[in-house]
């Protein structure tokens, strides 16, 4: 049957880097909806035209357009034996249409994982985050610095921070996620599904917690 998780947390929680890292010891695919979204762009699938006129306008794609790709992905066969879900759901609206999907598989959510994490925190990783100008790869100066400064590992593009990663547009960031995914939290609590770990603590730490969670499942 597999397992299928949900990582849920704010900007900077660390989900992405916790995701990874789950997927590879549990040899299951980490679905991020940015992946999937690039792909169908670059495909240039009927879904993807309708995605590439929303993120090329630098706007949200809407939930229907968001659950129609997700709903697609965990269609495939690499996703037999479970999945994680990185930064998805995002709304109440999102986390309806996955069950809905998932009951009909027989195949429902076996946990759903929130990294907890102080505003202070986010602020502090965030400032210290790089982004390729070329391939999108992600690194923190501090937890996870490139091998040569200001050069991505992959491609060898030019590192650069990202011009919303000032704490302003942070706590901005933060107040939006509060606003749309903080009530998934009652949500999968009643469902019996939510585990919330701490994840201000260091990523090796935090992997800890994430491996408790999983391997009981």
């Amino acid at each position: 049957m597999g397992s299928r998780f949900v990582f849920l947390g704010p900007p900077g929680a660390g989900k992405g880097t916790q995701a990874v890292r789950a997927s590879e010891r549990l040899k299951i695919p980490a679905i991020v909806t940015g992946g999937i979204f690039r792909e169908a762009i670059a495909k240039g699938s009927a879904l993807g035209k309708q995605i590439s006129q929303f993120v090329n306008s630098g706007l949200l794609v809407p939930d229907k357009l968001t659950n129609a790709i997700v709903t697609e992905r965990i269609k495939k066969k690499d996703v037999a034996g479970g999945f994680i879900l990185d930064g998805y759901p995002r709304s109440l609206v999102q986390a309806k249409s996955l069950d809905l999907n998932l009951q009909k598989s027989g195949k429902p959510l076996d946990a759903v994982l929130y990294f907890k994490v102080d505003a202070a925190v986010v602020i502090d990783r965030m400032g210290k985050r790089r982004v390729c100008g070329q391939c999108g790869a992600t690194y923190n100066l501090m937890s996870q610095p490139p091998k040569r400064e200001g050069v991505c590992d992959s491609c060898k593009g030019k590192l650069m921070a990202r011009t919303d990663d000032a704490p302003e547009s942070i706590r901005k960031r933060l107040e939006a996620y509060d606003k749309t995914t903080i009530p998934l939290l009652g949500y999968y609590e009643k469902k019996g599904l939510l585990h919330i770990l701490n994840a201000s603590l260091s990523v090796d730490e935090v992997a800890r917690q994430v491996e408790v969670v999983c391997s009981n499942k």
